[in-house]
């Protein structure tokens, strides 16, 4: 008989991810969330808005003009794609988390957290990714919220993500002659990606599971679009762009084991 643990060495352990809006949780680190599915772990993914207040790529998607519908439904679809067990889509304004609802929040991800006493919790690192409020916000009220919880506290990881590597991968999508020149990521300067990030504490290689991190990034179809670099590039230059993904472990006294930095074959940063 095959040994199962061996196969699913996660098997009976939770991971919550905590994110502010829709394709967050495919872009920081859905190849992270894929293998701590595959391992056996349940994935729960919290968003703290529907998204509404983000692009639309093609108004024929949202013809009745709910981006925030659409948004969770392309959520759920990314969602399946990269093995997450739940999603749980709170009802904040897109565009407002850092400033407003600042105990609701806070006391909706302390109940979530003691709700499904995860093992690890992810979110967003201070940056952001790429200095985003709302992400810096969702940052700020989770690490109050795990910090809160004292000695009860589960282990708190934060993403970011590599310097420069959005700039390659826009430069890759350019060369093939498709995305137009002056395609962008979501408006966004490329150089912005990982600009302000503290070196991760270590990454985790995530190359076998990259291309279902692509496939769930482009179900995020409103966000995405056709002149979107992300929609250009092929599966190889994905391994080589977005096959690693970054983390730091917060410092608190969390009694949880070092689950994320044994995922599986890590490499330590220098």
């Amino acid at each position: 008989m095959p040994d199962v643990s061996a196969a699913r060495p996660l098997a009976g352990r939770t991971v919550l991810g905590i994110f502010a809006h829709p394709d967050d949780e495919s872009l920081a680190c859905g190849g992270t969330l894929a293998r701590l599915s595959d391992a056996g772990a349940r994935v729960v993914i919290v968003c703290a808005s529907h998204g509404e207040a983000g692009s639309v790529s093609d108004p024929a998607l949202v013809p009745d003009g709910d981006l925030g519908r659409v948004r969770v439904r392309e959520l759920r679809d990314a969602a399946a794609v990269l093995g997450v067990a739940e999603v749980i889509v709170l009802d904040h304004r897109d565009g407002d988390l850092r400033w407003d609802d600042v105990p609701e929040m806070h006391a909706e991800i302390v109940a979530l957290i003691q709700r499904y006493r995860p093992d690890a919790v992810i979110t967003f690192a201070e940056d952001g990714l790429y200095w985003h409020v709302d992400h810096i916000g969702v940052h700020e009220r989770t690490s109050t919220a795990v910090l809160s919880l004292g000695a009860e506290a589960p282990p708190l990881y934060y993403v970011t993500m590599q310097r420069g590597v959005m700039r390659e991968v826009v430069e890759a999508a350019h060369a093939k002659g498709g995305a137009p020149p002056d395609s962008s990521l979501w408006g966004i300067a490329p150089d912005a990606f990982g600009a302000g990030a503290n070196p991760p504490g270590f990454v985790i290689d995530v190359r076998d599971w990259v291309a279902r991190k692509l496939a769930a990034l482009r179900c995020h179809q409103t966000q995405m679009g056709p002149n979107n670099p992300m929609a250009w590039i092929d599966e190889d230059e994905a391994r080589r762009w977005l096959g690693t993904e970054q983390f730091s472990r917060a410092p608190l006294d969390a009694t949880g084991d070092a689950m994320l930095e044994h995922l599986g074959d890590i490499t330590h940063a220098d």
